[in-house]
């Protein structure tokens, strides 16, 4: 069986609002459950792909501080 991962979690947060979006980051993170990273993938490269230049730098700052910290 092959599953487009994106596409489920693109399909199983496609009528969720920010708040619902936010509380499963929140939770994937806390929980610190390793199968909750390809999703958190999946998110960043939705962030990324629809992030203007400036944005990515913001991130790839914020990225850097978290890495050397």
């Amino acid at each position: 069986m092959n599953i487009d991962i994106r596409q489920h979690i693109k399909n199983n947060f496609k009528n969720a609002d920010t708040d619902e979006i936010k509380v499963s980051i929140e939770s994937s993170i806390s929980e610190h459950d390793e199968i909750t990273l390809p999703g958190m993938g999946v998110f960043f490269e939705i962030l990324w792909n629809y992030s203007d230049e400036s944005s990515k730098e913001y991130i790839l700052k914020t990225l850097k501080k978290g890495l050397d910290n």
